[in-house]
């Protein structure tokens, strides 16, 4: 293979991805998206028979359990995941991801609810997308262009007219509560970035249990209960598909996204939580639901038609993951090595010049 710029250059036969930028990245967070706002409806149908800890507890617990089963089962059917185990180097983010989003998030948020009403609550957590965003632009220099500033503002916009309801907010201890569990699951959104090369099921099992735990603990010592079969068994589904299967996918677009175009698709969970409620339980459409879903539309379009291209230089870099031979994997395998593709063993990146579209993926993380 013919290289130039200091081994940085690629030639002109290394090909590009076929596919839009946005594939599988964009996918995948709306997927998540989904997921998670579907999740909605069913959590409010069952938080008023069961304590709000103690359904936090079971959510974030069978999500975990949920994935756990699923891996078990992928290891009896000998089919082995092809993702990139955690290792030892992960464990301070590991470990800052739990306390940041399995505990602090989920205390903060229980403290906040118990001191300000429901509709107030709901225009708050809208705050998460935004303090996710933000981190991951001023903190960790995550790229940014007025296309994509507008998409993720009429985006967040959306989900602000989507759960105002007129009153005014009161800026006490319970709002700040909230805020505060916004800007938790915010660094806990900017830290998890820093796993995504890893296997993202693996991720979200350990999250998942480790907060269940956490939040049933909390759930027990107040004096709450284990609800009824039926109650626990409709917990653990709208748990594993709303909570551990979402924050999987949420992972996997890290990866092909960065943190803050995945938070921006994340933000339109609330618009489809109300049209899947207007669904199943005949809700209305009101112009809120209708210009919502208007305002996020055209943010994620915007998103969507980001041609962000450029010459850029990749620096050296050695590390694990999934991945195809594709134009940033020109590298040797050694005799151990898996033979196919897609597969995972540590690799070294050399020197690499050139461009192309792309956003601030594991191998775009360059200053402009």
């Amino acid at each position: 293979m013919a290289w130039s710029r200091s081994q940085g250059a690629c030639c002109p036969s290394m090909s590009m991805p076929k596919f839009h930028i946005a594939w599988p990245g964009a996918p995948l967070a709306l997927g998540s998206a989904a997921l998670f706002g579907a999740s909605t409806p069913f959590v409010k149908l069952l938080i008023g028979r069961i304590d709000p800890w103690m359904l936090a507890g079971l959510l974030y617990a069978a999500s975990g359990a949920g994935l756990l089963a699923l891996t078990a089962l992928r290891h009896g059917l000998r089919a082995p995941s092809r993702e990139a185990p955690l290792r030892r180097g992960d464990l301070p983010w590991l470990a800052g991801v739990i306390l940041f989003g399995g505990v602090a998030g989920p205390v903060l948020l229980m403290l906040g609810l118990a001191a300000t009403t429901a509709s107030a609550a709901s225009l708050l957590l809208n705050l998460e997308g935004l303090a996710t965003m933000a981190i991951a632009w001023i903190v960790f220099r995550e790229n940014v262009d007025r296309r994509i500033l507008a998409g993720a503002l009429a985006i967040l916009a959306g989900a602000v007219l989507l759960s105002w309801t007129g009153g005014a907010i009161g800026f006490g201890w319970g709002a700040l509560a909230i805020a505060g569990a916004c800007l938790a699951w915010g660094i806990d959104n900017n830290l998890t970035r820093k796993l995504s090369s890893a296997d993202p099921v693996q991720i979200a099992t350990i999250k998942g249990l480790a907060a269940g735990a956490i939040n049933l603990a909390i759930a027990f010592g107040l004096g709450a209960s284990l609800p009824g079969p039926g109650a626990v068994a409709a917990g653990a589904v709208v748990g594993f598909l709303g909570y551990g299967v979402s924050i999987a996918l949420f992972v996997l677009a890290l990866r092909h996204l960065g943190t803050a175009r995945t938070a921006a698709y994340f933000s339109t969970a609330p618009f489809i939580g109300a049209v899947l409620a207007l669904a199943l339980f005949a809700e209305p459409l009101t112009w809120q639901l209708a210009a919502a879903g208007l305002l996020m539309g055209v943010g994620v379009w915007l998103h969507l038609a980001e041609r962000h291209e450029h010459e850029h230089v990749h620096e050296p870099i050695e590390h694990e993951h999934r991945h195809v031979h594709d134009a940033h994997h020109r590298h040797d395998h050694a005799p151990g090595d898996p033979p196919d593709e897609p597969h995972t063993h540590r690799h070294r990146h050399g020197r690499l010049v050139h461009a192309h579209a792309h956003y601030p993926d594991l191998h775009h993380r360059h200053t402009h």
